[in-house]
C-alpha cells in the first residue's frame, strides 16, 4: 500500500502528540510506502520555520525522518483538473503519478472532493481507523 501524506498531516504528525503522530507511526510499523512530493516537502520546510519557528535541529531531524521513512517524489509536470486550489492540482497530481492508493489531509475542500481520479482522499482519523480495521 502507498499513502501519500498532506503538509498539515507532516507538521501535525512531526511536531505534535496525538492522531497524526500515531497515523505515521502506524504506517511505519505497518511498512507501508509513505509518499510526499518535493512541493510538500519544501512547504513543509517554509512552515515549520516561518510559521511554528521550529529550530534547525528539530527540522533537521525531520529530515532524517523523511530520508528514513517516506520516499520524495518528484513534482507532478502537469497539475490535475477540477483540483479547489491550483496549489492542490500540483499535490494531486503527483500523488497520482506515483500510483498512490490514498491521499491522506485535513484539509477541508479536497476532503470535500472525496477521490481524485478514483484514489480516495481521506481525513487523518480515517486513514488510522482504516489501517486500526476498525473502519
Amino acid at each position: 500500500m502507498k499513502v501519500f501524506i498532506d503538509t498539515n498531516v507532516w507538521l501535525s504528525g512531526r511536531f505534535w502528540p496525538g492522531l497524526c503522530a500515531e497515523l505515521l507511526d502506524s504506517l511505519i510499523k505497518m511498512d507501508v510506502t509513505i509518499l510526499l512530493d518535493e512541493c510538500v516537502y519544501e512547504e513543509f520546510r517554509r512552515i515549520a520555520i516561518e510559521k511554528f519557528k521550529v529550530d534547525i535541529i528539530t527540522l533537521e531531524q525531520s529530515d532524517v525522518f523523511f530520508h528514513r521513512h517516506s520516499i520524495i517524489v518528484p513534482r507532478a509536470q502537469i497539475p490535475m483538473k477540477d483540483a479547489p486550489d491550483p496549489d492542490d492540482a500540483w499535490i494531486l497530481a503527483a500523488a497520482l503519478t506515483a500510483n498512490a492508493d490514498w491521499f491522506v489531509t485535513g484539509d477541508k475542500a479536497l476532503l470535500e472532493m472525496g477521490h481524485a481520479c478514483g484514489m480516495p482522499i481521506v481525513h487523518p482519523r480515517q486513514a488510522y481507523l482504516r489501517l486500526k480495521g476498525l473502519n
